[in-house]
C-alpha cells in the first residue's frame, strides 16, 4: 500500500503548484531500472570479488571471504537519489546529497560510478565491467575504500557514521549558497539522537532572501541494528506534528510496491523543489512578509522497508522489513550452499544482462539519466568546496594592535583583537545580497567571549519574531548563536567543507559536548589529504576561551580542559594546538589559521583581561617560531648554561610562571633562570612527529639538554609529557597544569588548587635547580607563608591578596629590550 499525505495549507506561506508532478510510465520504467542498477552494484560491493556481473554461476570462490557493508537501508537511499537526479534534469539546479545513514555507503559508491563520477576521479575503476570488479573488490577491503559515505566517496561531505549530524552538516553547506537545495536523508535511528534533534531547528536560521535550501527527508525503514526505531513506530500524525512545531511543512510518502511509491515520492518532491523555489522568489523579490517570520520550509518523510528488494525470509525468518536486513541478510555463506544459492537468486532479481552490455557498461539509456558535468551530485563543486574557496582578503592587523607601553603592565581582554579582525573580515566578505563567506558561530556567548565587535557590521541571525528589547537580533544577521555545541561546530563544518571560512567560539569546558565531531573532522581531513582530486578546504577553527583558569566564577563543571588531550594525538598533518599568552599574539595566530587550509585549529586563550607582553611585530615572529627564550624575563648570559628552565604555555599559566620568575630575580639572583614561552604546542613533538615539531638540536636550544623545566602548562599536565617523550632525558619536565581541582572561588585560588602558582612553580624550581646560592631556604619560606596568607585572606575577604589580583610585570635594568623567538 502507498499513501501520500498532502501538504499542510499555510496561506501565509508561498503556495505549492499543483498540475507539475507529469511523471510518465516510460519515465517511471526508466528510473526503477537504474535503481535496479544501482542495488545490484551496492549488493555486489557487498558480497562479490568476481563474476562482477554474473555471466557465469555463482560460485563460492567468487564472494568474498569477509562480508562488511550494510545492505538495510540503501534501497530507500538509491530511490531518493534517482528521483533528485530527475527533478536535477528538469530544472538545471544544483543539490548537494547528504546522507544520514552512513551505512549506506555502497549504495552512494553505485550512484557515483552510473553517473561517471567515480571512474573520472579514480581512472583505475574503469565505466565497464572490470571496473565493476574492481568496484566491487574495493569496497570494505584491505587497500580499497571504507563502508561509509566517507571523504573517498565522490559528492560526499558527511562521513554518515558520524551518527546525528547529517541535518546540521547539510544546514552549513546551504548557508549562503543561495542557489543550492540540499537533499538531506535522516535515518529513524539517527533521528533518536540529540544533535539531530537540535538540528530541526533549521527554518529559526535560514534566511531564503541569501541562503540555499534544505530539504530533510526522513527516511523511516522502522529498525535500528538490532531493534525499532521510535520515530518509525510512531504515527504519520504524530511525526508530522513534530517537524510541523519545528518548522515544517511535511508530507508523508510510504509504500512497498515501487511502482507506485516512485510516482508518489517524484510528486513530493517536485512540489517540495516548488515550493522552495516560491519561498524564496518572493523573499530575493521583496515581496515576501515585511516582518521577519520563521518560514516553513518543507520536509519529507518517507517510509519503505528496510532491506527493500532483499531477500524476504531465510531460514524461515523473516528479514526484509526487519532489523535483520541491517547488514547482511545472507551471511555464512561458505557453510550453508542454500545462502550461496539465495544471493545468486537475490542478485539476478535485478536483471544485471538488462543493465549492462556486453562490455559491462552501463546500458546507454541508463548513462543519460545522469545530469551533466557539475549538476551530477557525485560531481558538484558544493561536495569539494575547495573548488569554490575564495582566499579571505587582507585585513590590516595593524589596526587591532594592542600597544605596549612596557611588558606585563597592561590590561587587556586577549579575545577583544581577534574580535576586531572577525568584524573586518563580515565586512569585507559581504555581498549586495546579505549573504557572503565568513561566520562566526557561538553558543549564545559572542559577547560573553568578548567577540562583540563583530555586531558593529551585523546582527544576530534570527528568522522568528523579534521584541524592542532584543540586542542586534535579526533575519539579516549573519552571527550563528544557538545554544548548543553541536549545531554551531556543524554548521562551521559544512560551511568551510563547502568552500567558506568561519570560526567555532565556545566556553573551554562545553568543547567537549561536540569533542566527537573534532575528531571525525580531523580523520576526514587526514584522508582527504591523500585524494589529490579534494581541493583544499578552510580550516575549522576553534577557539576556546572562557577558560578553566577563569570560570572561577562558574564552578568545577565549567573548568575542564580536556579537548586538548582529545586533539593531541591525533593526525599530526590536520592538528594545531595555539596558546596565545596575550592579545596580540591571539590577533597573530587567529589571522593565521583563518587564512589556512586542512587543518583543525585548536586557539585557547580567555576572555577576561590579562597582561600584556609582546608588541604585534614580536608576536608575529614569536608565533612563526612556535616557541621562544624570552630574554626580558631570563637571567644570566645568553652564552651561559641556566640553573633552570621555567616555561609556560598559555595565558594564566604565563602570567604565574613571570610571577614565579620575578620572585626568583628578586629573592635569588644568583641563579641563572632561562624563561621559555611556548605558543605552538606541536612544537614540542619531535620533527618526524609533527610539521611544526622542533629538532633536537633546536629542542635543546630552548630547554637545553639536561637542565630541569619547571614547565606551567594551560591543560592537564600529561599533554606536555606526552609530547616531550622521546626527548633528551624526559624525566627532567616538571609539568604544573590543570589537576582537576575547581570550585566556585577567585581567580588566583584556582592556580593555588592546582599547585601551578607563582609560589609552587617558584619552590619546584628551587628544588629541581642544579644550584642552591644564597636566598633558597629564605624564598622557600616566604612562599609557605604566602600561601597560608592567601588561604586565610580569601575566606575572610571573598577576593585575592591586593598584591596579587594586581600583580604587574616589574621591568628590571639588565632586561632585555625584545625576546628572541625560537632562540
Amino acid at each position: 500500500m502507498t499513501t501520500v499525505a498532502p501538504f499542510p495549507a499555510h496561506p501565509s506561506d508561498a503556495p505549492s503548484t499543483s498540475g507539475h508532478a507529469d511523471y510518465t510510465p516510460d519515465e517511471l520504467a526508466l528510473d526503477l531500472r537504474w535503481w535496479a542498477a544501482a542495488n545490484y552494484l551496492t549488493v555486489g560491493q557487498i558480497y562479490l570479488r568476481d563474476n562482477a556481473l554474473l555471466r557465469e554461476p555463482l560460485r563460492l570462490e567468487h564472494t568474498k571471504p569477509r562480508l562488511l557493508g550494510h545492505w538495510g537501508t540503501s534501497p530507500g537511499l538509491s530511490m531518493v537519489y534517482a528521483l533528485v537526479n530527475r527533478i536535477i534534469r528538469r530544472t538545471a539546479t544544483d543539490w548537494l546529497y547528504v546522507t544520514g545513514p552512513g551505512h549506506g555507503g555502497p549504495a552512494l559508491v553505485a550512484a557515483a560510478w552510473l553517473e561517471g563520477t567515480y571512474s573520472e576521479v579514480y581512472p583505475h575503476i574503469a565505466a565497464d565491467g572490470d571496473g565493476v570488479r574492481d568496484l566491487f573488490r574495493q569496497f570494505s577491503s584491505p587497500g580499497g575504500i571504507p563502508s561509509h559515505v566517507s571523504v573517498q566517496t565522490p559528492g560526499s561531505i558527511h562521513e554518515g557514521g558520524e551518527l546525528g549530524y547529517a541535518l546540521v552538516h547539510a544546514a552549513g553547506a546551504a548557508f549562503d549558497h543561495p542557489d543550492l537545495t540540499v537533499a538531506c536523508v535522516v535515518g529513524d535511528g539517527e533521528a533518536e539522537t540529540g544533535p539531530l534533534s537540535a538540528s530541526w531547528r533549521l527554518p529559526t536560521f535560514l534566511n531564503p532572501r541569501r541562503d540555499g535550501a534544505v530539504l530533510p527527508i526522513l527516511h523511516l525503514n522502522g529498525y535500528k541494528i538490532a531493534g525499532p526505531t521510535v520515530l518509525g513506530r510512531a504515527s504519520d500524525e504524530d511525526v508530522e506534528a513534530y517537524l510541523r512545531s519545528q518548522g515544517w511543512d511535511p508530507v508523508t510518502v510510504s509504500g512497498d510496491d515501487p511502482d507506485l511509491v516512485f510516482p508518489a515520492l517524484f510528486d513530493a518532491l517536485s512540489r517540495a523543489h516548488e515550493q522552495i523555489r516560491a519561498l524564496q522568489a518572493a523573499a530575493r523579490s521583496g515581496e515576501g512578509p515585511s516582518e521577519p517570520v520563521r518560514h516553513r520550509w518543507p520536509a519529507i518523510i518517507l517510509r519503505t522497508p528496510k532491506g527493500w528488494t532483499g531477500p524476504d525470509v531465510v531460514d524461515g525468518v523473516q528479514v526484509q522489513g526487519t532489523n535483520r536486513s541491517h547488514q547482511v541478510p545472507l551471511s555464512g555463506l561458505a557453510e550453508n550452499p542454500e545462502h550461496l544459492r539465495l544471493l545468486e537468486e537475490w542478485l539476478r532479481t535485478y536483471q544485471p544482462d538488462e543493465l549492462f552490455d556486453t562490455t559491462g557498461r552501463l546500458a546507454p539509456e541508463l548513462r543519460a539519466l545522469a545530469p551533466d558535468a557539475d549538476l551530477r551530485m557525485s560531481a558538484t563543486p558544493y561536495a569539494n568546496g575547495g573548488r569554490l574557496r575564495a582566499e579571505l582578503p587582507p585585513v590590516d592587523l595593524a589596526a587591532h594592535e594592542v600597544p605596549l607601553p612596557s611588558r606585563g603592565t597592561t590590561w587587556v581582554e586577549n579575545t577583544l583583537s581577534s574580535g576586531g579582525l572577525m568584524r573586518d573580515l563580515y565586512a569585507a566578505t559581504a555581498r549586495p545580497d546579505g549573504g557572503g563567506t565568513f561566520r562566526l558561530f557561538s553558543p549564545d556567548e559572542t559577547a560573553s567571549n568578548r567577540l562583540q565587535s563583530v555586531f558593529e557590521v551585523t546582527d544576530r541571525n534570527f528568522m522568528g519574531p523579534l521584541l524592542d528589547t532584543d540586542d542586534h537580533l535579526g533575519p539579516d544577521g549573519r552571527v550563528m548563536e544557538v545554544l548548543s555545541e553541536h549545531l554551531c561546530q556543524g554548521w562551521l563544518e559544512g560551511y568551510v567543507l563547502s568552500g567558506r571560512h568561519g570560526v567555532f567560539a565556545t566556553y573551554e569546558a562545553f568543547a567537549m559536548v561536540s569533542a566527537s565531531m573534532a575528531v571525525q573532522h580531523v580523520k576526514w581531513l587526514q584522508h582527504a589529504k591523500d585524494l589529490s582530486w579534494r581541493a583544499d578546504v578552510s580550516s575549522l577553527n576553534v577557539l576556546l576561551t572562557s577558560t578553566c583558569w577563569r570560570n572561577d566564577h562558574n564552578g568545577f563543571s565549567h573548568q575542564g580542559p580536556g579537548l586538548i588531550d582529545c586533539l593531541i594525538p591525533l593526525a599530526p598533518d590536520v592538528v594545531r594546538v595555539w596558546f596565545p599568552p596575550d592579545a596580540n599574539t591571539a590577533l597573530s595566530i587567529t589571522d593565521h589559521c583563518l587564512r589556512s587550509t586542512n587543518h583543525v585549529n585548536l586557539i585557547v586563550v580567555d576572555k577576561q583581561k590579562h597582561l600584556q607582553y609582546l608588541s604585534l611585530e614580536e608576536a608575529h615572529r614569536h608565533c612563526a617560531a612556535g616557541a621562544g627564550v624570552w630574554d626580558w624575563a631570563s637571567t644570566g648570559r645568553d652564552d651561559e648554561e641556566p640553573d633552570i628552565v621555567l616555561a609556560c604555555a598559555g595565558d594564566v599559566p604565563t602570567q604565574e610562571a613571570l610571577a614565579a620568575a620575578e620572585l626568583l630575580h628578586e629573592h635569588v639572583p644568583d641563579l641563572r633562570v632561562r624563561f621559555v614561552n611556548v605558543v605552538d604546542l606541536m612544537a614540542l613533538l619531535p620533527e618526524n612527529d609533527h610539521p611544526h615539531g622542533f629538532s633536537d638540536s633546536q629542542f635543546d636550544d630552548l630547554f637545553t639538554k639536561d637542565k630541569h623545566v619547571v614547565f606551567a602548562f594551560h591543560g592537564y599536565p600529561r599533554a606536555v609529557h606526552q609530547l616531550v617523550h622521546g626527548r633528551s632525558n624526559p624525566g627532567r619536565f616538571h609539568v604544573r597544569g590543570f589537576n582537576e581541582q575547581g570550585t566556585t572561588t577567585t581567580p588566583f585560588d584556582m592556580v593555588v588548587l592546582n599547585g601551578m602558582s607563582r609560589f609552587h612553580l617558584a619552590k619546584e624550581a628551587l628544588r629541581r635547580a642544579d644550584r642552591r646560592p644564597d636566598g633558597w631556604d629564605r624564598l622557600t619560606r616566604l612562599c609557605d607563608d604566602r600561601l597560608a596568607e592567601h588561604a586565610t585572606w580569601i575566606r575572610e575577604h571573598l577576593a585575592d591578596l591586593p598584591d596579587i589580583a594586581e600583580w604587574t610585570w616589574k621591568e628590571r635594568a639588565d632586561n632585555g629590550a625584545a625576546e628572541q623567538p625560537g632562540r
